[in-house]
This record gives C-alpha cells, sequence and structure tokens, in this order.
C-alpha cells in the first residue's frame, strides 16, 4: 500500500510516497480504509530528528512513518467491537504504541482508539478534527475550565487552538486569542472575544487569566506570569531546540509553583471520540482546513506547517 515514509532525519524534502506492506486486523484489531490524515507538530520534531530518543524506540529504524490522526472507513474486525461494524465511518489516532503511520491507505488499531465519526461531515474535513481531543483535555479535564472565567488561547489559528477557542466559548469562557495578524478575522469568527497580533502584542500587553493554553511552547515563564491566583496553565507543546530547558520548567512549576502548570501529551480513546463526535454534531465545534495535500505531496504538507501562518490544519488526502 503505499504510505508516507523517510529514510533520514532531516528537513521536510526526506519525505516521499512509498511503499509498504498492507496491515491486517489480526485479534483486537480493527482495520480502516484511511480517507485523510493530518499533520500535527509532534511529527514535524520526529522527523527532524529532535524526539529522536522517542522515535528511534517507536521507530525501529528507518524507514519511518508519519501520520498520527486519520478518517476513513471499517474495512475489517480481527475481533467483535461493540458499536463498530464494516462499512462505519470513523475517525481515531495511531496509538502511542505503535508510533506515527496513520499517513498511508490502511491502519490497523484497537477499537478504544476510534469512534463514529460525526454524520455528514466530509471525512477530509473531519480528518481536521482528531486533534480537537487535545483541546478538550487541556480545557476540560486538565485546566477545569469554568464559565467566566478568562481564558488566552496562544497558537490560537492552530489546529488545536482553533478548536480550543470554539470549546471556550462553548464552556462559557471569556476568550483571548493570540494569532497571526492575517488570522484575526479567522479567530474572532470562531469565538474570540478578544484577538490580538502575535507579533506586536506580548505578554506584557496582556491582561490576567484563569486558563492560559499554550500551544506554541516558547517564552513558557513569561506567559506563566499571567496567571491569577489559582490560575491554570496546560501546555501541549515545548520548544523542540531547547527540550531539556522547557521540561525543566514545566516540571518545576507543576511540583512547586502556586500557578500550576499541566503538561501532557495527547493519547486519547473512544471516550474523547464520541464526545468531539457530540460537539462537532452539535455544532460547537468545526473542523478548519488550511489546505489539502494529496498523499505525493506530504513534504509539501510539512513544509508549509513548518512555514507558520497556518489556518486550522494541513490535511493529506489518501484515497
Amino acid at each position: 500500500m503505499r504510505a508516507a515514509l523517510y529514510d533520514r532525519y532531516g528537513p521536510p524534502d526526506v519525505l516521499y510516497e512509498g511503499r509498504v506492506p498492507k496491515p491486517v486486523a489480526g485479534p483486537g484489531l480493527v482495520l480502516v480504509r484511511v480517507r485523510a490524515a493530518s499533520v500535527n507538530g509532534g511529527e514535524l520534531m520526529g522527523r527532524a530528528g529532535k524526539v529522536r530518543l522517542v522515535t528511534g524506540l517507536a521507530g525501529r529504524g528507518f524507514p519511518k512513518r508519519t501520520g498520527v490522526d486519520f478518517a476513513g472507513e471499517i474495512v475489517a474486525l480481527g475481533s467483535p467491537a461493540p458499536g463498530l461494524k464494516e462499512g462505519d465511518r470513523v475517525w481515531g489516532v495511531m496509538p502511542r504504541s505503535q508510533g506515527f503511520g496513520s499517513a498511508a491507505e490502511y491502519v490497523a488499531v484497537p477499537p478504544r482508539h476510534l469512534a463514529l465519526a460525526p454524520a455528514g461531515l466530509d471525512l477530509v474535513a473531519a480528518a481536521a478534527l482528531p486533534a480537537g481531543t487535545t483541546a478538550i483535555t487541556a480545557l476540560r479535564d486538565k485546566a477545569r475550565i469554568t464559565a467566566g472565567e478568562r481564558l488566552l488561547v496562544r497558537g490560537a489559528s492552530g489546529g488545536v487552538g482553533s478548536v480550543a477557542v470554539q470549546l471556550g466559548r462553548a464552556y462559557g469562557a471569556r476568550v483571548t486569542a493570540l494569532a497571526g495578524a492575517k488570522n484575526l478575522d479567522l479567530v474572532r469568527e470562531l469565538g474570540a472575544d478578544e484577538a490580538f497580533d502575535y507579533r506586536t502584542t506580548g505578554p506584557a500587553d496582556l491582561g490576567r487569566f484563569d486558563v492560559v493554553l499554550d500551544t506554541v511552547g516558547t517564552e513558557f515563564r513569561a506567559y506563566r506570569r499571567l496567571l491569577a491566583p489559582g490560575g491554570r496553565m496546560v501546555t501541549i507543546s515545548f520548544d523542540g531546540d531547547h527540550i531539556l530547558t522547557s521540561l525543566s520548567c514545566i516540571l518545576a512549576s507543576t511540583v512547586f509553583g502556586s500557578r500550576r502548570v499541566r503538561f501532557f501529551s495527547g493519547n486519547p480513546t473512544r471516550e474523547l471520540f464520541d464526545e468531539l463526535t457530540r460537539l462537532t454534531e452539535s455544532g460547537a465545534i468545526r473542523p478548519v482546513v488550511d489546505t489539502v495535500h494529496p498523499l505525493a505531496d506530504i513534504a509539501g504538507a510539512h513544509r508549509a506547517l513548518e512555514a507558520g501562518g497556518v489556518r486550522g490544519k494541513h490535511v493529506i488526502r489518501i484515497g
């Protein structure tokens, strides 16, 4: 089957469309024909070799695969899976134990990492939303945001940020969004009460917040200082060029700080996807697609995400 591959760490140009064996629906697995996948920041760091201690273990050598989330149709069930059957439209993620690999024609994953996709939503558009499970975990579970609280979203026009703005509105928070100048219209449309250009508005220009959601991973200390008493900061990213410094700051603040910081790496299961489906079908959130790329342009999709200024997700159309 066709899949996105790379034979060495490096820039986006190391990526290419190649061929690998088609997976099978073994016991405890569901075989899904992938219609589309999206590109995530973690994949960029993996491809560049910035987290090779992790990707080296999970990838078991070259060639390596890329892609985390996906949307498609169930082809076969290796074991009975309650609520799922052949032909169902689903979305999901590669489990952490399997590593990357959703940018391919087929994936075989445990049913707990799948859920029915929203009714009526095109599967290519649907592939832009699985990162929304990260936003749900960040705001609902980690920050425990409540109505009336002030929420700051950094990277508000990106894949997670664009969902977080919509969720913040749905949860009744007052949402302040930081994004590039050309994307301020988008984040206001998604529900931000205030939107500022991150290039001209720094931490010193902002007020206090009950919750800060950081999808960028830089200037950690400066944004932590914006927390009001009892405030919570959730970060889902870190500076790939200064990993140890970033993680040490997060750890120290989590353990010792009065303004607590939560860092997590998503590994969503069906409950989160079911909630994402519910929110999408209710109209509370919608996918935001920047560009749809063919699988053969996987390098271009990575290059575009690295360039910044993204509006939602870069999606890879598989078939």
